[in-house]
């Protein structure tokens, strides 16, 4: 697929901004969501536009349905839409099952599910061949999290990812032959302010891996732009593991 224009939720930092900038040297145009980070969303525009590309940073929060519909609107003004990267994702905090709130609960399946639910149904409706549209691609942001529960810890964020993965495999096989692909990266334990802030718990995560280091956010970036990119053209319905042997 030829680059376009690509709207990455929660572009501001970590993950979805190495997303954002690798998506730039590649040559698409990108627009990014953030919910509150203006001046570190202002800073991945820059870098953006430094690529001699065009870039939009919209303000929005993916569990709103009316903010979702609006941030869609707005990035057509880089062009028809033709990818989507659901990275917008949070904790809720960390907490063992029986010590979480229902609020925790709520936050956390907002966010990661309906979130990416909604953002990807808006973009069906803009890539769907059946709906008039170029077609495209559509990649998620799961996490090994997804495999390993999390215990002690993320149960809770760990079920957001599980069912990432479940909508990714479903949602992959409903539009196969609409000319979208849809795909999932699991990350593992990343440098980032969600899993790498704490340097004693980056130590520790550390060590658990098989590969014996956290990812740099570029890594899991590389994986999502190869899904973007026409080398990946065969490719639906899958989860990629990019999580140091987790």
């Amino acid at each position: 697929m030829r680059p376009g224009v690509v709207l990455i939720t929660g572009g501001s930092r970590g993950i979805g901004a190495a997303i954002a900038t690798a998506a730039a040297a590649a040559g698409w145009q990108v627009a990014i969501t953030y919910r509150e980070r203006e001046a570190e969303a202002k800073q991945v525009l820059a870098r953006i536009e430094s690529y001699g590309v065009r870039g939009l940073a919209v303000a929005g929060d993916v569990a709103d349905e009316s903010d979702v519909k609006r941030v869609f609107d707005q990035a057509q003004a880089l062009g028809p839409l033709r990818a989507l990267v659901n990275n917008a994702g949070i904790t809720a905090g960390a907490a063992r099952v029986a010590d979480a709130t229902l609020e925790q609960f709520e936050n956390v399946f907002r966010t990661n599910v309906i979130g990416t639910m909604l953002c990807a149904r808006e973009a069906v409706r803009r890539l769907s061949t059946a709906r008039g549209g170029p077609g495209g691609a559509i990649v998620n942001i799961s996490s090994g999290a997804a495999r390993t529960g999390s215990p002690g810890t993320w149960v809770h964020y760990a079920a957001t990812k599980g069912a990432v993965d479940t909508f990714t495999l479903g949602l992959a096989r409903e539009v196969a032959n609409e000319g979208i692909r849809v795909n999932a990266v699991r990350a593992g334990p990343t440098h980032s302010e969600m899993s790498g802030s704490d340097p004693a718990r980056a130590a520790s995560l550390a060590a658990s891996l098989p590969m014996g280091r956290m990812a740099q956010p570029e890594e899991i970036a590389a994986a999502v732009m190869w899904l973007l990119d026409p080398a990946g053209s065969y490719v639906t319905a899958a989860l990629i593991d990019a999580a140091g042997g987790l």
